[in-house]
């Protein structure tokens, strides 16, 4: 079995092979190629990369090129993991749209969509070229904003599956405080990719117990606590809310804290050049502990399951990724992309029933939808208006000026990476 990891350079990438290794009774690679245009960080991740395979005795081999048609030829399933612009265009993402008394953040409101306009052409041009050198394989989309490009994908025909760590990480959370296996809890999750709630948290499959009003009486201060939530928010709605939520929910507040602070992505930034350090050390052969703070905990747990189950292995029967609603949640177009419960297998994706929505929670999702297809279009054809109004359906920025403002700084920051302007 081969796959090949597109933007296999990034720091995130040990988290991967450690998790390929762990697990390789679940999915058997026995190549790896790891692409990326960086040839200065890739041969440090690489050299890194085999060490941790030569440690836990994984016999794969792992290559390693900047050669993106070389890389994915031959491959039975490729994973995306790209920043297009880096963390520079992430930095900007995060601090402009405060100027305007907006979020500023790398995946919702504005600088989520300026990270869309980057990356969904870059991302179609990668998909062709895996079409064209291998139709059959699989592509796992883990870039951001996950919801956007895989629809991108899925409407240009591919062969194409979204994945989050956010479900699996409330998984295990939950797991953890109940005192069970991770694989006997299943969520109800529902929503779109980074604006989800969790309904219910069931025991041994789809239809276990609920114990979701349990965890939340006995466990609830420690939930609120990881979601930077008041405990009184949990308590009424008997939900858990994706801590991306706090960006609708306390909006105002999240504004005030950031402009008070360095931005993420600064701090990531002066993480990635540790972690880069530690990788060309020839003593190290498994991924270091400050990677846990870089994020995406259990990425590979998640990418691991989900390749092994398209690619018809043992993984798990019932994930959590992205992929067309087809009639799942009857308020949304069949062709809008939400992340929920699915049946894996050789055929891709297929949603598991969901129960109706509260409106409280579907008026969000249909509202944030409308700004992807808004935003879709935008990232496909480009334009100022085209901008200015996936801007302005945008619920963390809904008013004309800010929206017109925001325009004008997007564009400014993003010249290099947006072939219309």
């Amino acid at each position: 079995m081969k796959l090949a990891v597109v933007g296999g350079g990034s720091t995130y990438t040990p988290e991967l092979i450690d998790g390929f290794a762990r697990l390789r009774d679940t999915l058997p690679i026995t190549e790896l190629v790891l692409v990326d245009p960086a040839a200065d960080r890739l041969e440090l991740v690489g050299g890194l990369a085999r060490r941790i395979f030569a440690r836990q005795d994984h016999d794969g081999k792992i290559v390693t090129t900047t050669d993106l048609d070389a890389g994915v030829e031959g491959a039975d399933a490729v994973l995306l993991q790209l920043r297009v612009g880096g963390q520079a265009a992430r930095e900007q993402d995060e601090t402009w749209p405060l100027e305007c008394g907006c979020v500023g953040q790398e995946t919702t409101g504005a600088g989520g969509l300026a990270k869309a306009l980057r990356t969904v052409p870059v991302v179609l041009d990668i998909a062709e070229r895996v079409r064209r050198t291998n139709p059959d394989a699989w592509i796992i989309d883990f870039t951001n904003p996950v919801g956007i490009v895989t629809r991108a994908l899925l409407q240009a025909g591919h062969k194409a599956v979204g994945l989050c760590n956010v479900a699996i990480g409330f998984q295990r959370k939950f797991a953890k405080l109940l005192g069970v296996a991770p694989s006997e809890v299943h969520l109800d999750h529902v929503g779109l990719n980074h604006l989800t709630w969790e309904r219910s948290v069931r025991i041994g499959g789809p239809e276990g117990e609920n114990v979701l009003p349990r965890l939340l009486a006995e466990h609830g201060d420690a939930v609120a606590d990881d979601l930077r939530l008041p405990r009184p928010v949990l308590d009424r709605l008997g939900v858990v809310p994706s801590y991306y939520l706090r960006y609708f929910y306390a909006h105002d507040e999240v504004v005030r804290e950031l402009g008070t602070k360095p931005s993420r992505a600064a701090e990531v930034a002066a993480m990635e050049r540790e972690l880069l350090e530690m990788y060309g050390d020839p003593a190290l052969d498994e991924k270091p502990a400050l990677l846990a703070k870089r994020g995406g905990a259990f990425y590979s747990e998640a990418a691991v399951d989900l390749a092994a189950s398209l690619l018809g292995g043992g993984g798990s029967p019932y994930q959590v990724v992205n992929t067309y609603n087809n009639g799942t949640l009857p308020f949304l177009p069949d062709d809008a992309v939400i992340e929920t419960q699915a049946a894996v297998g050789a055929h891709g994706a297929t949603p598991l029933p969901v129960a109706p929505v509260d409106p409280l929670y579907a008026g969000l999702i249909a509202n944030v939808t409308a700004y992807e297809d808004l935003a879709l279009e935008a990232a496909l054809r480009g334009g100022r208006d085209r901008v200015f109004k996936a801007l302005l359906a945008h619920p963390l920025v809904g008013q004309y000026a800010y929206a017109d403002g925001l325009t004008d700084r997007l564009i400014a920051h993003n010249r290099e990476h947006l072939a219309w302007v």
